[in-house]
């Protein structure tokens, strides 16, 4: 009998809560209000194999959203002391210890993981999928794609499971706002490695993103009165806090809405004409 999933068991005993399954060395109950109507000793039945809340293996013949060696995209319904639950579909909430967390999870947030089996022979989930995503994505450069952020790093970037199953990474100099785990984003590819590993942009194409940043650092001086309290030439940082955009494309849109004579630069701030 295999724990995390479905398999085809042999009817060996009716009793009044339900049905054993599997031979006369080793059974597991299948609940009274999951048996088929007319099933007899000796039927088969498929049914998937977990633990339930006073730790013994059952059966079910409900649909779980994830077994072993899937990946899926999960609820968190409840934060306890040593980690979260998850509901997968089934009467008891899968638990997600603290130490498989990329990103301390709260209730109501969604997280990407799979399924392993721990030391006390009890089905958990974690959110450590790296070395679970595919790496033959059918996208190619520029292509516009969707996924899920499962880990961040100071060191590389925003780590993303494409479709939540291909591998994608947000360089770190392409990181700008709020990217956190659990986080649903639209990119761009703006490469595909040799080992088949896709680098996402949620930056446009410089054109088409000039015009976007154009028109957001104008709202943005609208909200200081018509008049930004900071030039071109202020610190990275300052530009990035305030606009979400590298200091290279904050240059860019300010230099395209000079162009349009939409705005003028003065010693300390950039107006509104």
């Amino acid at each position: 009998m295999k724990l995390g999933e479905k398999q085809i068991l042999t009817v060996v005993k009716k009793v009044d809560f339900g049905v054993y399954l599997g031979s006369d060395e080793e059974r597991v109950l299948l609940p009274k209000k999951q048996v088929p109507e007319d099933i007899e000793a000796g039927d088969p039945i498929e049914v998937f194999l977990y633990r339930d809340s006073d730790d013994r293996m059952i059966a079910t013949t409900h649909e779980p959203k994830i077994m072993l060696g899937q990946l899926a995209v999960l609820d968190v319904v409840d934060v306890g002391k040593l980690g979260a639950f998850l509901d997968w579909g089934l009467e008891k909430d899968l638990f997600l210890p603290f130490k498989e967390q990329t990103a301390k999870v709260q209730k109501g947030d969604k997280c990407l993981v799979s399924l392993y089996i721990d030391k006390s022979s009890r089905l958990c989930a974690t959110m450590k999928v790296y070395h679970m995503l595919s790496t033959d994505s059918p996208y190619k450069k520029d292509d516009k794609v969707s996924g899920i952020i499962y880990d961040t790093s100071d060191e590389f970037g925003v780590f993303v499971a494409v479709d939540s199953q291909y591998s994608a990474l947000i360089p770190k100099k392409e990181v700008y706002g709020s990217l956190k785990v659990g986080s649903v984003v639209e990119a761009r590819v703006s490469a595909v490695k040799e080992d088949g590993k896709l680098d996402l942009s949620i930056r446009g194409k410089i054109p088409e993103q000039m015009d976007k940043d154009a028109q957001y650092i104008m709202n943005v001086m609208k909200s200081y009165d018509g008049e930004l309290p900071f030039t071109d030439k202020a610190d990275p940082e300052r530009i990035k806090e305030e606009f979400g955009m590298s200091k290279a494309a904050f240059k860019r849109a300010v230099g395209r809405l000079l162009k349009a004579g939409k705005i003028e630069i003065l010693e300390k701030t950039i107006r509104i004409r």
